[in-house]
């Protein structure tokens, strides 16, 4: 048997129908870019969210960079993680922002607030707070310390690219900050099948700032008020298709969970940071920590078992970012995580005789 980390054509397999008549719809409709199923789309997941306003876009990444753009983030500090694949640092070179990069909490792998807290100086304009392999960090905790420091004026991004549908104290990732970005990526939760993105926010005036940003700047057509808009739209196709699958989002991040906690209750005791059953968690990927985790891969894969990191290497060290400007604090706790993290194959279509084989190799492994 070989078990795949991911298998998205399983899941067009299971809801094939819907998803061919929504296609056929809209290639029937002869409306193909800012139509009916955008504005379907942006309605609907709002109100999931439960956020006032949607902007689809073209891509997770064009969603952090228009999002730091509405911020005020151009030229100006923003403080991130290094542990999360190089998104926001993108969004950052883009605009010309410069990335300071903060510690994790190794017990969660998420961005740590204290040291968020001893990062901020008078040229931060923004924090975006990632939440990593579908886990969300606290952020009221963080808007508190923030208010508590003096620093309402920072803004608060969070990257839900992993966190599709994850729940804390009653609220859904994308409604806590001032921002949220979004990306559809094909693996993601709630995957689209090509690229597609979408920023979440609560002011009316950045709603329509980021309105003009994704089309050219424009107020109106073919008159660009707005500096630095770029083109960055969301296709009818790829919204259809979100809009069929969204229904079915709580019910795969369940399955996720489940597939988690089986795998945390076969481990050994040295595996760890498994995240506890919980709606914060929607196990986009089901990431553990091992202290001798390429000896660990090395059996999965004689198994037939496939496995990942979930990022090999940190943004700052990246070689593309070497000599840029940028931010480094301490990173001893993402750089120890860095060395032992290992993601197990996790998705809703997973068969139960290929979660037992994984189950079955993972009990045996001290």
């Amino acid at each position: 048997m070989v078990v795949p980390l991911q298998d998205p054509n399983r899941q067009y397999v299971a809801i094939k129908h819907e998803v061919d008549s929504a296609v056929l719809r809209t290639l029937s409709s002869g409306r193909y870019l800012m139509g009916a199923m955008m504005q379907g789309f942006e309605t609907a997941f709002a109100q999931y969210c439960s956020v006032p306003y949607m902007v689809s876009v073209g891509n997770g990444t064009d969603a952090l960079e228009l999002a730091l753009l509405a911020a005020g983030a151009k030229g100006r500090d923003v403080i991130t993680v290094a542990n999360a694949g190089g998104y926001t640092t993108t969004a950052c070179r883009i605009l010309g922002a410069r990335p300071v990069y903060v510690d994790i909490d190794p017990s969660t792998l998420l961005l740590s607030i204290p040291a968020t807290l001893s990062a901020l100086t008078a040229e931060t304009a923004a924090i975006v707070v990632t939440h990593l392999y579908g886990r969300l960090v606290d952020v009221n905790l963080l808007r508190s310390a923030l208010q508590e420091a003096g620093r309402e004026d920072i803004i608060l991004i969070e990257d839900c690219a992993q966190a599709h549908g994850a729940v804390r104290d009653g609220q859904r990732a994308g409604s806590f900050g001032d921002y949220a970005t979004f990306s559809f990526y094909p693996t993601k939760n709630l995957g689209a099948m090509g690229d597609a993105g979408a920023i979440a926010c609560k002011s009316e005036t950045a709603f329509h700032k980021l309105l003009s940003l994704r089309q050219y700047g424009w107020r109106e057509r073919y008159k660009s008020e707005v500096p630095f808009g770029r083109n960055s739209r969301m296709d009818e196709l790829q919204a259809a298709i979100l809009l069929e699958k969204l229904p079915h989002l709580d019910q795969w991040n369940a399955q996720r969970r489940k597939l988690v906690q089986r795998y945390r209750s076969v481990a050994a005791a040295s595996f760890t940071a498994w995240f506890q059953d919980s709606p914060a968690f929607v196990a986009h990927l089901a990431v553990t920590r091992h202290p001798d985790r390429d000896r660990v891969r090395r059996i999965l894969h004689e198994a037939g078992i496939a496995s990942d990191v979930h990022y090999p290497i940190l943004d700052c060290d990246q070689p593309s970012q070497l000599g840029l400007p940028m931010v480094v604090c301490d990173l001893s706790s993402t750089r120890k995580a860095v060395a032992e993290i290992l993601s197990l194959p996790c998705f809703p279509e997973l068969t139960d005789e290929e979660t037992d084989c994984v189950a079955n190799c993972l009990s045996k492994i001290s």
